[in-house]
């Protein structure tokens, strides 16, 4: 046996930290001795896969503790409330002496990790929000189950309020966002692109169906500030656990949020290339979720992402039942493996056993198809980078056992770490609504409502000037008819009486007597039209120079 490897067993011996002064994490032990991941190498990304039952998540809590001690933060998700006691002092039992006595440990020192509690709902830890316009509209169009057609649209309201500097913090800036866009798709047609009311109908309804769900509450300021998440207290690396049993109901919430989460590492962090130890570890529970349903698009940004983000010292972990959970370019990224118990009891079981067999080195000492069936709890199969980066053949070991508790802890608990993290964080609790689009839009909709009542008002006005216009013309030459009438009339009788009197009384002094009385009626008549018509053209001229 190599003079390293005697040293390590002798340091393991009386070991009291899981983290080496060789920078190597120590996590399970096997015939030949300790197995521990290379610092260097644990940026290289991982998997602990396995069936229900055979200790996954008692795996991932005793690599969060390594890494914790190593002074390396980390994000994981608590499906069940269990990595909670990462928070809390472990305690001797009769299981823990076991595996002393087989690793040959000696007073161990129990003791629980930094920790601070999130919650997306706000409820059983600190809140994490982030706004609509961070998430963009790739990961909400999945969240939402959107089509083609309907990511499109989507994509188009986005860039119409990045446009006009309308910021999408919170759902109701959306929803409102969407029906502005609706109702003037007229106007933006030409410029974007069609814009169906049948495919915002469809994103409204999506909407709906998140809010029902809780999701609103997952969107708003303050925003998660990530670089949070990176975070050490008395040189161990904080534990940074999402309360994620509520979330979990909704897979595609839970998924895209975490997506969201590492999507945002690994566009915030700065490159730092090969380090001693990674700046974050990442762990993905349930990764199996992360892929159900995504597009092929997706699934080709998550490889890159993984591929590249190690470069900005962040190692992600992929927590799955099967290696066949998780696509094959992916998969090959994953150098470092902790591979639990299987059961083989479908012809669709015993291929997935062949398949995560094969993802290994083969040990001669025995065949790994045979030896996953066969592993009982807490025991797995493991295969690490060395500090070459070249995977090491597979080893037969038992996990170690954490030093923190294993369980649950109280709400008393619970409390108390919430109310004694830092103020920064403290300060996510309380929501803050400030104006985005929903404000400018509402304002912006009465505005034009007032302007198109204003509108309405005066052209009502206008069309009640006009008809007293008209009725005032209509009466005023109503009323030169009957003055002018009036004249006639007045005038022709005046005339006709004072002509009638004059020819009569000629008739009686001395004129001719063949005239008769029809004779001095016409003559009267004709004297009485010449003078009203004469009349009529004064009091005429009369009115038209008034």
């Amino acid at each position: 046996m190599a003079t390293r490897e005697v040293a390590q067993i002798k340091y393991y011996k009386r070991l009291r930290y899981m983290f080496t002064s060789d920078k190597r994490l120590y996590v399970a032990h096997c015939a030949n001795g300790p197995l521990a991941i290379e610092g260097s190498m644990a940026n290289r990304h991982g998997l602990i896969a396995g069936a229900t039952g055979t200790g996954k998540t008692v795996t991932l809590q005793v690599l969060a503790e390594t890494f914790s001690q190593a002074g390396v933060p980390c994000f994981m998700a608590d499906m069940k409330g269990d990595l909670s006691g990462i928070s809390q002092r472990g305690a001797m039992n009769s299981f823990i002496e076991k595996r002393c006595a087989e690793f040959g440990i000696v007073d161990p020192q129990f003791a629980g990790c930094p920790v601070r509690l999130f919650d997306v709902f706000g409820e059983r830890g600190h809140a994490m929000r982030t706004t609509v316009s961070e998430m963009g509209p790739q990961l909400l169009g999945r969240l939402m189950q959107l089509n083609e057609t309907q990511c499109g649209v989507l994509n188009i309201v986005f860039r119409i309020a990045d446009d006009n500097n309308l910021l999408l913090i919170d759902l109701k800036d959306l929803r409102l966002m969407l029906d502005y866009v609706a109702k003037n798709s007229k106007q933006y047609t030409t410029e974007y692109g069609n814009i169906s009311a049948a495919s915002i109908g469809a994103i409204q309804r999506s909407l709906l169906a998140i809010e029902s769900e809780g999701g609103d509450k997952f969107f708003g300021e303050p925003a998660f500030n990530i670089l949070d998440l990176i975070a050490c207290e008395g040189g161990r690396g904080v534990m940074n656990v999402l309360a994620a049993d509520r979330l979990m109901l909704n897979p595609k919430l839970y998924s895209t949020f975490l997506l969201w989460l590492l999507s945002e590492l690994y566009e915030n962090l700065p490159e730092v290339g090969d380090a001693e130890l990674p700046k974050l570890v990442f762990f993905f529970d349930e990764a199996h979720m992360l892929f159900d349903g995504t597009s092929k698009a997706l699934v080709d940004k998550i490889e890159q992402v993984v591929r590249l983000i190690r470069s900005k010292g962040v190692g992600v972990y992929f927590v799955t039942q099967s290696t066949t959970d998780i696509p094959e370019e992916i998969l090959g990224q994953l150098g470092n493996r902790i591979q639990h118990a299987l059961r083989a009891f479908t012809p669709k079981d015993q291929k997935a056993v062949r398949a995560a067999a094969e993802t290994f080195r083969a040990n001669p000492s025995f065949k790994t198809e045979d030896a996953i069936m066969e592993l009982g709890t807490g025991e797995a199969l493991v295969s690490l980078l060395d500090q070459k980066g070249a995977p090491s053949m597979v080893e037969r070991a038992k996990i170690l056992f954490p030093l923190s508790q294993i369980g649950a802890i109280t709400d008393d608990e619970r409390r108390a770490l919430m109310n004694s993290a830092p103020v920064g964080i403290r300060a996510y609790d309380a929501a803050v609504d400030r104006i985005s689009a929903y404000e400018v839009l509402t304002d912006k909709c009465a505005a034009e409502q007032r302007e198109a009542e204003a509108a309405a008002a005066a052209e009502e006005e206008a069309k009640r000037k006009a008809l007293e216009e008209k009725a005032e013309a209509k009466r005023q030459r109503s009323g030169v008819g009957r003055g002018l009438l009036g004249t006639l009339l007045g005038a022709a009788a005046t005339s006709f009486v004072r002509s009638l009197g004059t020819s009569f009384a000629k008739s009686l002094t001395g004129g001719s007597k063949k005239n008769s009385s029809k004779s001095i009626l016409g003559k009267a008549a004709q004297t009485a039209t010449t003078t009203a018509t004469r009349k009529i053209v004064n009091e005429t001229m009369k009115k038209i120079l008034k």
